[in-house]
């Protein structure tokens, strides 16, 4: 479902702020793999996602998704089948519009376009099913403006939002981060269950090494713009926190030092 082969970007190139974002990036994801990344600060794994999401366009190498080529693809042409999810719960719905609006918005995302109602009976029935998937309350909210939403509620609308058109890659860019530890945990066990039940290709950077051990089946660890390692099946199962950290001591001869990552 996503090939990334040969993928390398420079920031800066020439000048002394020189840096290798992504250096000779490969990853294969099947279809319904769901893999999470782990890394400190500055080892490419927002650069890694805007690659995928088309924000970004590599200096070297090739984004294949479904077995096309979109190298070349804007963000706006790729949305029809990448689903993101961001950090900050404000990013990915609109404010000013309702529950019922935003839904109708996104559900529109992957179709053609023509003069028609946003929002009616039948669309209306459909959105309520789906947030009552949530058990948050908000399939009875539907005219409710969204920035009237807690943080926690805006983000399981998002993942709502950007789930139920079924796209080809989801990319979830450290969605829980910005949110106190009931509504993560929250957040998290909705992500398992709609990743589950939908089977989607999913690809999580998250700052957290314990929910990258928790969710998926595969896990990767980057640093400096590589993958550094990588874990799948019964061998991922099998890690703790502790191991992940041994093995980036063994492969890079120094300790992991950013304590978001380690401890959440």
């Amino acid at each position: 479902m996503l090939d990334l082969k040969n993928i390398s970007i420079v920031f800066n190139e020439g000048t002394v702020d020189e840096k290798k974002a992504l250096n000779d990036i490969n990853l294969s994801m099947r279809k319904g793999d769901f893999v999470t990344v782990i890394g400190s600060n500055g080892a490419g794994k927002s650069t890694l996602m805007n690659v995928i999401a088309g924000n970004l366009f590599p200096d070297v190498g090739d984004v294949l998704i479904n077995k096309k080529q979109v190298v070349h693809l804007p963000e706006y042409k790729r949305s029809r089948f990448v689903g993101r999810v961001f950090q900050d719960p404000m990013a990915g719905t609109a404010p000013s519009m309702t529950i019922e609006e935003n839904l109708a918005m996104a559900y529109s995302r992957n179709k053609k376009r023509r003069l028609s109602f946003g929002v009616n009976k039948s669309r209306r029935q459909m959105f309520k099913e789906y947030l009552e998937t949530l058990n948050l309350g908000l399939e009875d909210r539907l005219t409710a403006k969204v920035g009237l939403l807690s943080g926690g509620e805006r983000q399981a609308l998002s993942l709502l939002m950007t789930t139920f058109t079924d796209p080809d890659i989801l990319l979830l860019d450290e969605h829980t981060a910005a949110l106190d530890p009931s509504r993560a945990e929250l957040i998290t066990h909705l992500t398992k269950e709609v990743v589950a039940k939908s089977g989607l290709t999913t690809l999580m950077v998250t700052h957290n090494m314990q929910q990258a051990l928790d969710l998926g089946n595969r896990l990767i660890m980057m640093d400096k713009g590589q993958i550094i390692f990588e874990a799948s099946g019964k061998e991922k199962d099998r890690l703790r926190v502790e191991d992940l950290l041994r093995e980036f001591q063994r492969i890079r001869g120094e300790q992991f030092e950013d304590d978001r990552v380690v401890l959440g």
